[in-house]
Order: structure tokens, then sequence, then C-alpha cells
């Protein structure tokens, strides 16, 4: 796994152990860029269900102006910590050790809204409903701010939601990438 493109392309990042984390593939990371490639610089990214933190960073290589990294497994938290330490980063991140599910009042205490916020939770878990309430209840994106939540096909996003509306959406083999933003 490694950052594709920006300042820090070709950067290699580390991973925790075992399947407990399903990193983005490369490829899949890269095609989700090229379709926010405008929306990022200057951006305030909120990389939520984080993983490796891979998203963040690769936002943060690409012109972000910070990124907010929230994850409840240790081991993750640990190899988020250590991708940002060896990127350089740590000036324009913050991470935080949260259960999204139950809510986001960790992001009360932030002085600043997301312009960008990136979702990959566990597939077929229930979590992104949720995390797109918890989301919304959080009050923490910029009006016109974009969602991007990755998830299983099986797992489809309801398009009658009342907070968020859908703009776009790939499929990516069995991998649904469903692109959001709020009701105007």
């Amino acid at each position: 796994m490694r950052i594709i493109g920006g300042s820090l392309k070709g950067k290699k990042l580390f991973s925790t152990p075992g399947k407990k984390v399903r990193p983005t593939a490369d490829r899949l990371r890269e095609s989700i860029f090229n379709i926010l490639s405008f929306k990022v610089p200057g951006a305030s990214v909120l990389d939520l269900f984080s993983g490796t933190g891979a998203f963040g960073i690769e936002s943060l290589s690409r012109g972000a102006k910070r990124a907010v990294f929230v994850e409840k497994s240790r081991d993750a938290l640990s190899v988020i910590k250590r991708n940002i330490q060896a990127s350089a980063l740590e000036n324009q991140s913050q991470v935080i050790k949260w259960d999204i599910p139950i809510n986001l009042n960790c992001l009360r205490r932030i002085p600043f809204r997301y312009d960008l916020v990136f979702m990959d939770p566990p597939y077929n878990r229930d979590m992104i409903q949720k995390g797109l309430r918890n989301l919304y209840h959080s009050g923490c994106l910029n009006h016109g701010g974009c969602i991007v939540v990755e998830h299983s096909a099986s797992e489809p996003i309801p398009e009658n939601t009342t907070e968020f509306v859908i703009f776009d959406q790939r499929k990516y083999g069995k991998t649904l990438v469903t692109f959001l933003t709020d009701v105007l």
C-alpha cells in the first residue's frame, strides 16, 4: 500500500497485521481521488473508520489543509500515528480514538468544519447508516461538503435519506463507492 499522488507519491504506508483492517486498494483509492481532484486542495478532511489512515494521508499529500482521523481499533490507531509520523504530517493531523456508530461528539471540540469526509466502515456490519446519522448530528460538515462512502454492494445506502443526497455512485468489483452531499 502506498500514496498514489501528490507530494508523498510513492510513499509506502504501514498496515495492521491480520484481517481486522481492510485497507482500500491503491487502484480504488486512485480512482476516488481522480473523481475528487478539484475538491482536495485546501480542504479540511475527516477520515472516519480510518484503518491505516490512507485516505487522510493521501488527501494531505494532494494539498488538503488538515485531516482528522477517527478510529476505534488500538492496532489501527497505532498504525495511523506511525504513518502520519513517517510522512511528517503531525502538524496537519489529529488522531481520535472513538466508536463512530455510537456518536461523533468527539468532533464538537474541534474548531472547524469539514469539506471532505471519507467513510470506510467494516463491510456488512450496519455501520453506514449510523455513521451518516452521527455525522449529520455532529454538524461538522461544511455546506456543500462531500462524503465518500466505500461499502459492499450488498449493503447499499438508501436513496431516501433525509440528511444527505447521493450525487454519484461507482462500482468497482464487489465494492461500491457512493458520493453524497448535504440536502440543499
